[in-house]
């Protein structure tokens, strides 16, 4: 069975490199895609531009920044939730934001988990590594999830 890929949406180099520290640290053998903005995410997904010819499949996890360039967080994940083929994707917000609007849209639009970036870059390795084994191992996702 192929192990499906984790998509990364972050525009921050320095958070990409603790991210992908983080999941290698939990000896995850899932592919991690980044992508550096929302729009980029969207062509990910959908299969679309520079990403029309990445193998056909849902990713397993998608850790999404709240404030990307060109399309923010918030609108991939409307539209995520919204497509019948991309909505049962768990989607981890991975964000520096504490604001309470942020996180009540966020949830709002369907969210899976809204994780605040932790200042300190071992306390954000750690919850990297956390997420990655729970949603992409330990997670089952619901009866009758379109694998596509």
């Amino acid at each position: 069975m192929e192990l499906k890929r984790i998509l990364l949406a972050e525009d921050d180099p320095r958070d990409v490199e603790l991210a992908l520290e983080g999941l290698g640290a939990s000896h995850l053998a899932n592919e991690v895609e980044v992508v550096n903005d929302g729009e980029q995410a969207l062509d990910y997904l959908y299969r679309r531009g520079p990403f029309a010819d990445r193998p056909a499949g849902n990713p397993a996890l998608i850790l999404l920044d709240l404030k990307m360039p060109l399309v923010s967080g918030l609108e991939v994940l409307r539209e995520i939730k919204q497509d019948e083929e991309l909505r049962h994707v768990p989607v981890v917000m991975l964000t520096s934001s504490r604001e309470e609007r942020d996180l009540d849209e966020a949830y709002d639009l369907g969210c899976n988990a809204y994780v605040v970036k932790p200042v300190n870059f071992r306390d954000f390795i750690d919850a990297v590594k956390s997420l990655g084994l729970f949603w992409a191992v330990l997670n089952e996702p619901p009866p009758g999830c379109v694998h596509k």
